[in-house]
């Protein structure tokens, strides 16, 4: 069942696209009866449908580009039925349509002249790195033509066009040529200039250094930071948390970290660091790394690309997994295609075992959780908001395999939201998975409920809410975090312009950001009242925050659990797998300290209970004892064992390369041969890989 908003936007496209044919069809008609009033309000407001379909409605103009029916077919159309139009109307002087038609032909020329430079222009700006927190100042970077011409040909069009239908309706409603001629030369030479001026990026000054020359200047700048240990991330446009909870951690190891990316687009979704980031799309300059001085590369998260970088003799990689959690994908049999796996505690190392996905338990290695130092303890916890129990729902989304055990969202998510509203005294946060619906609609479909649900509740409630202070407080947080955590770009910048811009950040920015992040947070929750459910999207607040204000989380089977647990608070998983509670408890352990929930969330209640009067909390111990066998001991603290594991893994590969070394050097002309032999296949036929291809 498609939510409102879908349904909304599916009837605004069918309007559109009705009144874009009933256009056409009254220009036609007009142009043939002739009947002039009626052809040239169809002549403009088709042009004005259009200009306003390319600004908010691109999908559905992507549609019917599918189609063939494009932009400049459109156009094209447009064009044709106006002088027809002319033609048949007969206060038009006659032949006039003959220097009209070679003056529009000329214009769509140059149209097509303008695009070609258009693409010369983008292709020459396209680097083979891409790069931010690193001093690009020797690569002589230039800011980007404008948007509008060198990357919006339809826009381009449909504005440039607007002169020569005005002068050409005007010429059919006053009967005057000279009007037409004049419309149509405007577009000639709005057209012709913008391609002349593109052309100026093309020129030695503005036009940027070629691949070799860059790739020449990536290995300078490697020999000069001399980076130790990497992260290295390849994902898709929604995946880039799993890279994003792992920047402090990476920015505190000892030596030179540094980040590597394989998609473009991801470079602006990193978030506020001071860790240079090096974006290698290609396999072959990704090869580049082999004769630097990195010796670790961590990985957050598998992916195609992954096997490009194993590639890489010289390396040793450590699987860090974005988050832990009893499920398959925790204990993926790729992981067997790293030197060693990182987890946090002794229960992954037992999930590997019982898994049977070979991996040795010798290449396992228990380094703890990092970042979840801002998790506050139980201890630490205010006092409940003015007799308020937050209660935080964070199930995670529904996954690949169709299990339905993996989200609660769908067979259980009212209930158990049902129940929370409910409690007069419960303030409920909930805060999806940023994937749910993803890729089964009925779990989008319940998520809409589930916040339909909670808007209900909160018309039903009254209380005070906060002054105007609070609000203005929280808006004046946004304003600086935005400030220190992004970077503000030109609506024309490119790829070039902001690596350009984003090149060594000042001493101390990530500390910065950090500091606002939490005065951030703190004017966010200072600025609901006490008793107002919330529903959290987006990557702020995160779900750190979120468990710093709950006393009682209910999720499922995820990393969510063990990373709450930090805090050793009450917690509650849901079990929508059909298996039995102790079925459940058996096959799970994160389950093992925390309240079973049944879909009918029947147990919510007692629960609840237990929470308000500690002394009936059954469980506080078994979570003590569940938090170090999934986490690890406190001491020595998680980011020292992480670091010492990651200067041990380097000193391997720094055996490893200098055993290498010196048995190529006993061998006359082995590494040469070797040189070449990797050359070959990366430069044979059918090996490269498709999304290498510069896009354009």
């Amino acid at each position: 069942m498609p939510s409102a908003g879908l349904a909304t936007r599916r009837a605004v496209q069918l309007a559109a696209l009705l009144a874009l044919a009933v256009f056409y069809t009254v220009q036609l008609a007009g142009a043939l009866l002739p009947n002039v009033p009626v052809f040239v309000a169809a002549s403009l407001a088709g042009l004005a449908l259009d200009l306003y379909l390319t600004h908010r409605q691109p999908g559905l103009l992507a549609l019917l580009g599918k189609v063939r029916f494009d932009v400049t077919t459109r156009q094209l159309l447009r064009d044709m039925l106006v002088i027809i139009g002319l033609v048949r109307i007969p206060e038009v002087p006659p032949d006039i349509e003959r220097p009209l038609t070679l003056l529009l032909l000329a214009s769509y020329a140059a149209h097509f002249l303008c695009q070609a430079v258009a693409q010369l222009v983008r292709r020459t700006r396209t680097l083979p790195v891409v790069t931010r927190n690193i001093d690009t100042s020797s690569l002589h970077l230039t800011h980007a033509p404008s948007r509008l011409l060198a990357r919006q040909p339809s826009r381009r069009l449909l504005r440039f066009s607007i002169p020569g239908t005005l002068g050409l309706t005007l010429s059919a409603s006053l009967a005057v040529e000279e009007w037409g001629l004049v419309g149509v030369s405007c577009t000639l030479l709005l057209s012709l200039g913008s391609a002349f001026y593109l052309a100026t990026w093309l020129l030695p000054k503005k036009r940027s250094k070629g691949e070799q020359e860059v790739m020449a200047w990536l290995d300078a700048w490697l020999a000069r930071y001399k980076p130790t240990t990497g992260m290295y991330f390849s994902g898709g446009t929604t995946s880039a948390y799993q890279a994003n909870m792992w920047l402090s951690t990476l920015a505190e190891l000892e030596g030179r970290p540094l980040l590597v990316l394989r998609e473009r687009f991801m470079v602006q979704k990193i978030d506020a660091t001071d860790v240079p980031i090096v974006c290698i799309p290609k396999v072959s300059h990704l090869m580049h790394l082999e004769h630097s001085t990195l010796k670790v590369l961590l990985h957050p998260a598998n992916s195609g690309k992954t096997s490009q970088v194993l590639r890489i003799p010289t390396l040793k990689h450590a699987f860090i997994n974005h988050g832990e959690s009893d499920k398959l994908s925790s204990c993926n049999p790729y992981a067997k295609a790293y030197d060693q796996v990182w987890v946090a505690g002794e229960a992954a190392r037992e999930r590997y075992r019982l898994a049977e996905v070979g991996v040795d338990d010798k290449d396992i290695v228990e380094v703890g959780r990092p970042q979840l130092t801002p998790i506050r303890h139980a201890d630490e916890r205010a006092a409940a908001r003015d007799g308020y129990t937050t209660v935080l729902y964070a199930p995670t989304w529904e996954g690949w395999d169709g299990n339905p055990g993996n989200t609660s969202v769908r067979l259980a998510g009212e209930n158990i939201v049902k129940a929370l509203l409910a409690d007069p005294k419960v303030r409920l946060l909930y805060k999806p998975h940023p994937m749910t619906g993803s890729v089964d609609p009925r779990a989008g479909a319940a998520d809409q409920r589930i916040r339909a649900l909670i808007t209900q509740a909160n018309a039903a409630r009254n209380g005070p809410r906060r002054g105007a202070e609070a609000a203005a407080e929280l808006e004046r947080r946004t304003a600086e975090l935005d400030r220190l955590s992004t970077t503000a770009f030109r609506a024309s910048a490119d790829e070039m312009e902001r690596m350009k811009i984003q090149g060594t950040p000042e001493d101390g920015n990530a500390e910065r950001v950090r500091a606002a992040t939490e005065a951030w947070e703190a004017a966010y929750w200072a600025s609901f009242p006490d008793w107002e459910h919330q529903i959290v999207d987006g990557p702020r607040p995160g779900i750190f925050t979120c468990f710093n204000q709950a006393d009682l989380l209910v999720s499922d089977v995820s990393s969510v659990v063990s990373d709450y647990l930090t805090s050793e608070k009450p917690y509650a998983v849901a079990n929508t797998s059909g298996m039995t509670e102790d079925e459940f408890r058996g096959t799970f352990p994160t389950v093992r300290a925390g309240t079973v929930l049944s879909p009918d969330a029947r147990q919510l209640p007692e629960l609840l209970e237990s929470v308000r009067a500690p002394e009936k909390d059954t469980m506080a111990q078994a979570r003590r004892e569940l938090k170090t066998h999934l986490l690890g001991p406190s001491d020595p603290p998680s980011l020292v064992r992480f670091n010492a594991a990651a200067l041990e893994l380097a000193a391997e590969a720094e055996a490893r390369n200098v055993r290498v070394a010196r048995r190529t050097a006993e061998i006359p002309g082995q590494r040469e041969l070797q040189e070449a032999a990797e050359e070959a296949e990366l430069e044979a036929p059918g090996t490269a890989d498709p999304e290498d291809a510069v896009s354009t």
